[in-house]
């Protein structure tokens, strides 16, 4: 039996345990490198082979018997992946500064981008997000069904003022809705079957935020003039360096709700905030909103807040889509593609 370990020499084994994770992680990031600059070079060379007509789309099957004859046990070059390479040559060469990103993403990741987003930008958000969250392929795949660019630049989240005066960057990190179908809320439900299913899907609902959101805790207590009150999930942001405060709401938007959320954030600031951290922000979470009514409340609010939806569902994509083709269009006819 072996006998165990002191508290330093577990430490120490730690630190070489954790030494070795980096290398394996390093060494996995280099094979990935490697392998992306390579599909890069044969789709380069395919796509100069195709425009000086030195070849045709016939001969691209003939590479892939080729490498299947004379390499035993390659995989990856069959005749419509060599044309994926291909693509994905022609759809970044001419953009420098996208390109040095591809990358830092494996190719799963790279061919999901490629064949699903429509424009440019769609590609560079996309590519820039999942490097920034570390997304799975699945859940990458879940935020293009969640058409998370397309409401993004039709609905920009709103905060109030003071966010944007204590908190610049806050409007890169929240978000106008939240998809939560993974709950799979009853169209009627609680307060506290909402609360209850984000706690039992924390994990989930933290991919969802973010990736520098760190959960506090659940009805978390604050007292103030001698009487106990009970905060809705509480996070803190590392990006932001603040707590943030989510109060659930299952029904609409109400203005009135912005005073509860105010009252919660001073008695975090004054009781909770450690002296290097940042001011608080609050999120009302709602099941629905009107955005100008939204906006009345927001424009004279006196704390860092911001309201956003839940979402139960996930959105009609075919739509947001044709709603986003006319936003562009119109940007386009008002002198606007460009900004």
């Amino acid at each position: 039996m072996t006998a165990p370990l002191d508290a330093a020499t577990e430490q120490s084994f730690a630190e070489v345990g954790a030494l070795i994770q980096s290398a394996r992680q390093q060494a996995v990031q280099a094979v990935n490198t490697h392998l992306v600059e390579l599909y890069w070079q044969v789709g380069a060379y395919i796509s100069h082979k195709l425009a000086q007509a030195e070849w045709g789309d016939g001969v691209v099957q003939q590479l892939a018997d080729y490498l299947a004859r004379t390499q035993p046990g390659l995989r990856g070059f069959t005749r419509r992946n060599l044309f994926r390479m291909r693509k994905f040559y022609e759809t970044y060469r001419d953009d420098e500064k996208v390109s040095a990103l591809l990358t830092q993403l494996p190719w799963t990741h790279n061919l999901i981008i490629l064949s699903q987003s429509k424009r440019p930008e769609e590609r560079e958000f996309y590519l820039r997000l999942a490097i920034q969250e570390k997304w799975s392929s699945r859940e990458l795949e879940r935020q293009f069904k969640a058409a998370l660019f397309e409401r993004s630049v039709l609905n920009p989240v709103k905060v109030s003022p003071v966010v944007t005066q204590s908190h610049p960057e806050a409007a890169s990190v929240f978000r106008d809705a939240y998809m939560v179908e993974f709950l799979e809320l009853p169209e009627l439900h609680t307060e506290a079957d909402l609360h209850l299913g984000l706690l039992r899907q924390l994990k989930n609902f933290l991919i969802e935020l973010g990736r520098d959101f760190c959960f506090i805790g659940s009805e978390y207590p604050v007292q103030v003039g001698g009487r106990d009150f009970a905060l809705d999930p509480l996070f803190f942001h590392r990006g932001l360096n603040c707590l943030v405060a989510v109060e659930l709401k299952v029904g609409r938007f109400e203005p009135e709700y912005l005073g509860k959320l105010n009252f919660y954030l001073e008695a975090l600031d004054r009781d909770e905030r450690k002296p290097h951290e940042n001011p608080a922000i609050g999120v009302l979470l709602c099941a629905s909103k009107d955005d100008e009514v939204v906006e009345y409340a927001l424009n004279r609010a006196l704390s860092p807040a911001l309201i956003a939806e839940y979402q139960t569902q996930l959105p009609d994509k075919a739509l947001l889509q044709a709603k986003l083709h006319e936003f562009y269009a119109l940007n386009v006819a008002t002198g606007g593609a460009d900004d």
